[in-house]
């Protein structure tokens, strides 16, 4: 869409500069249940933000309703919505920058070359094979989706830029029962490749981990080695990402404040922010405002660096802005723990009495990003002298996440990622409070 005419009436009205954000997504999901299609659903959405200066002041304004006849109501509403900020703080419109990195695999086109109809028999393929990997398996709902999104950035200042990405996910809802007891399992692939989705493995991994669960009982209260899986291990990390939020620690609400150049976790630990990585519908070149994205250790070697900044959080601190800045402040791209050599049998191995963590539930209350504290239900398995005993639920792990990463005396080579594009290896931990029996 050309956004010429909207710059053009804008100038007229005395806005002295402008910026859009154009973003337009298309989906396509499916769900099976019991072989039959539960959900078919095709969507196609697009948004519009504009911002733009008038009388020293950025006025703000969004849109579902995309053509040249909103330009007016635009212009108006940026205005009025000027005339209401009383901030004091310096407002700008981002020029760009000289260079933006290139980055590959954003968008491939050979997802969409797969029929619809194969992607529906998959989906229900994969419910079979779900099923058909133990007697125990008694229930499963499985799921296919796919979408792409574009995203144009354009202001008065002549900065233009455009992506357009894609990703695609197959998943299992699991639940099984052995009459006495029952577990649920949640395992996906996400790409944007359909040669990557390997439905066996998807079906095993649901079938095995809510199996291995069955007859789970709390453990005995205490201290124990902990390793905590990958999957459990992002979803802790996840309500913590804000701690390396630069807007968080200007509003003093981060643990983090002051601490650059200090150790704040075990030298195995390397914290990134990967705008590059292959494959994500979060990678990009730029972000939100249009700054250049870049690759950055915001922990590095246990050793904290830096933060993530959008252009304002930056130049409140006299610096570049790190290509976080989101609709919404500051956020990450894809952010996660760098993996380490050590395989995940040789962490349980070198366990002498300790729990493996497998699932997190509540992190969203039970886990306090200010204080760093955490006190979660938790579910997993009992090892003791590196062999698995039995499983384990109904119990709680706490402590404080800062200090936990202090102590991990193991990071594994096995990265898992949330549909935050939050990621972790499997890390084991000297010790944890646990509450059980």
């Amino acid at each position: 869409m050309n956004f010429d005419l909207l710059f053009k009436k804008a100038k007229e009205a005395g806005i002295e500069d402008i910026q859009v954000y154009y973003a337009r997504d298309t989906e396509f999901e499916v769900e099976v249940f019991k072989g039959s299609i539960e959900k078919y659903q095709i969507s196609d959405s697009s948004k519009l933000g504009a911002k733009g200066i008038y009388k020293g002041k950025m006025g703000t304004v969004s849109t579902e309703v995309i053509n040249e006849e909103v330009f007016d109501f635009l212009v108006e509403s940026i205005v009025a919505s000027a005339k209401v900020i009383d901030s004091q703080d310096e407002v700008f419109i981002y020029e760009g920058d000289e260079n933006y990195p290139e980055v590959l695999g954003l968008y491939n086109e050979e997802l969409f070359k797969v029929e619809a109809k194969k992607k529906i028999e998959d989906t229900k393929e994969l419910e079979k094979i779900v099923l058909a990997q133990d007697d125990r398996m008694k229930m499963v709902q499985a799921f296919y989706g796919e979408g792409t999104t574009t995203v144009l950035i354009q202001n008065s200042k002549g900065l233009k830029l455009e992506k357009v990405v894609n990703s695609a996910v197959f998943g299992v809802y699991a639940i099984a029962s052995d009459g006495k007891d029952q577990r649920t399992a949640y395992e996906f692939i996400f790409t944007n490749d359909y040669n990557d989705f390997n439905f066996m493995e998807l079906a095993t991994g649901a079938a095995k981990k809510s199996c291995a669960l069955l007859g789970a009982e709390p453990c005995d209260s205490g201290e124990y080695e902990i390793l905590l899986s990958g999957g459990a291990s992002n979803s802790l990390l996840h309500p913590y990402v804000s701690m390396f939020s630069a807007d968080a620690v200007q509003k003093d609400v981060s643990l983090l404040k002051g601490k650059i150049g200090e150790t704040i976790a075990n030298e195995l630990i390397t914290i990134v922010d990967d705008p590059f990585k292959a494959k994500s519908p979060k990678s990009g070149s730029f972000d939100n405002e249009g700054v250049a994205t870049q690759y950055k250790e915001l922990v590095s070697k246990g050793k904290l660096t830096g933060f993530m900044h959008n252009l304002k959080t930056a130049k409140k601190d006299g610096i570049k802005s790190t290509g976080n800045g989101s609709n919404s402040g500051v956020a990450p791209s894809n952010f996660y723990i760098l993996p380490e050599d050590l395989k995940y049998d040789d962490a349980v191995k070198s366990m002498k009495k300790g729990i493996i963590i497998t699932d997190l539930a509540g992190t969203h209350a039970g886990a306090n990003a200010i204080s760093g504290d955490f006190s979660l239900q938790a579910s997993g398995f009992l090892v003791e002298n590196g062999e698995v005993v039995r499983p384990v639920a109904l119990i709680t792990v706490a402590g404080n996440y800062l200090e936990m990463l202090s102590e991990v005396t193991g990071v594994c080579d096995d990265v898992e990622f949330n549909f935050g594009f939050i990621g972790s290896p499997s890390l084991r931990i000297k010790k944890l409070m646990v509450s059980g029996k």
